[in-house]
C-alpha cells in the first residue's frame, strides 16, 4: 500500500495543512512562547505533530488547545508502563487488539493529524509506514480467518490519515469476509483537521453501510465552523457518528464545560458515546484526573442536558480486562421492599422495588 500522506504528488487543501505542521520545538518556538530545549528530550521520545489549522486556534499556554498538542516536561517524570491496558499482550497478530470475543481493535495507522499528549498509544506513534503496510496485511489475514470476530473497529494512529483510495481498499476487502458484519472507524480527524473529510470521502464511505465513526472532541470550542462542516458531510452521507471524549485536567474536567460539549455536539448530529477516564499510560500523569471528577461531572449532566447527550463514563481496566462503565451513586439505602434512590438535584425519593403480589395474594 502507499505511504498514506505522501504517495499523492499534487497535495490536497489537508495535506498542504499537514505538511505546513510544527515538528519540533524550534519551529514552535519561533511562533509560540515556549522553552525549545526543555520540549527537545520530550519530542524525541514522544514525537509532535501540531498542523496548521490547530496552530490558528492555539492563543496561549493554559488554553485547550494548547494543553492536548504542546509537549510538556511533565511527561518524561511519569513512571507508569507504556501499554498499561496490555494491548501487545493480546495482539495475535501485530496491529490488530482482540480483547473481545467478536470485535477486533484494527490499528491500521500510526500517525494523526495532530499528536495528543493525552494519547493511549503514545508508545507507538510514528511507526515506519512499511510496517503497518504489512501488519494491514497481517491483520486481515487473521480476521478472515477467525469466525468469531463480527466487528472491526479501524483505528491507530488515524485511520482518515490514509489516501481514500487505500482506506477504500481495506474496507472493502474487510467487507468481503462474510462473518464480519459491522465497520467502525475512530478518527479525530473532524475536530483535529477537519478539511480532511470530503464529500469524495464522505461518498466512499457511505457505500460501505452499516458503518459507524467515532470522534474525539474534548472541548467545546473545538466545534468551529469547519468542524461543523465535516460533521455534515459525513452525517448528511448517512453514517452515525458518536463522540468518546477524554477527561482532561485543565481542558473540560468541569460540569459547565462538559455541558456545553454535549450541547455542542447533539446540534451537530454527533451523538455523545463515552467520556474517558484517561488511562494510566506513561506520559500523561499531569493531564489526568481523579476518578470522583469524572462522576461528578456525570451526576451534575443528569437532569440538565437531554439524556441523549449524556454519555457514559469509562474506564479501561489495566491489563486487558476491558471496559467498564462507572455511574454516580444514586441509590442511598436498599430495603427489602422499598429503596431510597437520589434524583439529580441531590432529593431523596423511595421506590418499591418488590416483583408484584405474592403468590395467592390476588383477588
Amino acid at each position: 500500500m502507499p505511504d498514506s500522506v505522501s504517495s499523492t504528488p499534487v497535495a490536497s487543501d489537508w495535506k498542504k495543512e499537514l505538511a505546513a505542521s510544527i515538528v519540533s520545538p524550534v519551529a514552535l518556538a519561533r511562533v509560540r512562547p515556549v522553552d525549545a530545549v526543555a520540549l527537545a528530550p520530550v519530542c524525541v521520545r514522544y514525537p509532535m505533530r501540531i498542523n496548521s489549522y490547530w496552530l490558528s486556534m492555539m492563543r496561549q499556554p493554559e488554553d485547550p488547545f494548547w494543553r492536548q498538542a504542546v509537549p510538556d516536561a511533565l511527561e518524561l517524570e511519569d513512571g507508569a508502563q507504556a501499554d498499561p491496558l496490555a494491548e501487545e499482550d493480546q495482539s495475535p497478530v501485530p496491529g490488530l487488539i482482540h480483547r473481545y470475543p467478536d470485535r477486533v481493535v484494527f490499528l491500521v495507522s500510526d500517525r494523526c493529524a495532530m499528536y495528543c499528549r493525552h494519547c493511549m498509544r503514545k508508545r507507538r506513534v510514528g511507526r515506519p509506514a512499511a510496517a503497518v503496510r504489512e501488519a494491514v496485511a497481517a491483520g486481515i489475514d487473521y480476521i478472515r480467518a477467525t469466525p468469531a470476530i463480527e466487528e472491526v473497529i479501524l483505528s491507530g494512529g488515524d485511520p482518515l490519515m490514509l489516501d481514500d483510495a487505500v482506506l477504500e481498499e481495506i474496507l472493502a476487502r474487510l467487507k468481503e469476509i462474510r462473518h464480519v458484519h459491522l465497520l467502525r472507524i475512530h478518527t479525530r480527524m473532524p475536530s483535529s483537521l477537519p478539511r480532511r473529510v470530503t464529500a469524495s470521502l464522505a461518498a466512499m464511505l457511505g457505500r460501505f453501510h452499516p458503518l459507524y465513526i467515532n470522534i474525539q472532541f474534548n472541548h467545546p470550542a473545538e466545534m468551529t465552523p469547519e468542524a461543523a462542516e465535516a460533521c455534515r458531510c459525513l452525517a448528511d452521507a448517512g453514517i452515525p457518528l458518536g463522540c468518546q471524549s477524554v477527561l482532561i485536567r485543565g481542558v473540560n474536567d468541569d460540569p459547565g464545560t462538559m455541558a456545553a460539549l454535549m450541547r455542542v455536539l447533539l446540534a451537530h448530529r454527533v451523538r455523545p458515546y463515552y467520556l474517558h477516564q484517561m488511562d494510566p499510560v506513561q506520559g500523561t500523569a499531569h493531564l489526568r484526573t481523579p476518578i470522583e471528577t469524572g462522576l461528578a461531572i456525570l451526576a451534575a449532566l443528569r437532569g440538565r442536558i437531554p439524556g441523549i447527550g449524556v454519555p457514559q463514563l469509562m474506564i479501561d481496566l489495566p491489563g486487558g480486562g476491558g471496559k467498564v462503565p462507572l455511574l454516580p451513586e444514586s441509590v442511598v439505602s436498599r430495603g427489602p421492599g422499598t429503596w431510597r434512590v437520589r434524583n439529580y438535584n441531590g432529593e431523596v425519593f423511595d421506590y418499591p422495588v418488590s416483583g408484584g403480589p405474592e403468590k395467592g395474594g390476588g383477588s
